[in-house]
């Protein structure tokens, strides 16, 4: 990667500047969210896995994001209360970015270009073509909910598709894989 993850400038979901750099050192699985979408209800199990995971050096980090049929139409306040009325949310969320396209947030560009391959991806690809969904690039954020693991020193080590649950083997065996490695 070109720059570091740790560096790019965020803000988080109350308006505060912010960047990845607080939480160098433990593992971050990143989300790309949005409340009025059909996979919304994976805020439950992503807040029971944080909770289950952090003391161990897990931190999920929320990213809501509006490009996939206009399921995030919210501002950060109401995505903010969505999110806390409804799922409890207590791991971090920040400002809505764009995940795709011309307007892509530096941190998607990063995340994309270090991690283009995604894990158990075909089956929800193939879902969304028969919904008239399809996607130019196979390297773009497929849709809502697609997940991001980064190790503790900051690489982009597994990409993981949208319907690829919290409580997936395959995110948990990779997830524990990174935890058990020190910074």
């Amino acid at each position: 990667m070109s720059s570091s993850l740790y560096d790019i400038p965020l803000q988080q979901i109350d308006g505060t500047p912010s960047n990845l750099g607080r939480y160098r050192g433990k593992v971050l699985l990143l989300v790309n969210v949005a409340s009025k979408c059909g996979l919304t209800p994976q805020y439950e199990g992503l807040e029971k896995l944080y909770q289950r995971k952090k003391d161990q050096g897990l931190q999920v980090l929320g990213f809501p994001a509006n490009n996939f049929k206009e399921q995030e139409p919210g501002n950060d306040a109401e995505i903010a209360e969505f999110c806390s009325l409804n799922y409890g949310i207590q791991f971090p969320l920040f400002s809505k970015l764009s995940v795709n396209g011309d307007d892509r947030h530096p941190l998607y560009a990063e995340l994309t270009a270090a991690q283009p391959e995604t894990i158990g991806e075909g089956p929800f690809r193939e879902r969304l073509k028969s919904y008239g969904v399809v996607s130019d690039k196979r390297t773009d954020v497929l849709w809502n909910f697609e997940k991001f693991l980064v190790d503790r020193r900051g690489a982009v080590v597994a990409r993981f598709a949208p319907d690829v649950a919290a409580d997936d083997p395959r995110l948990l065996e990779a997830i524990d894989a990174q935890l058990a490695h020190e910074a």
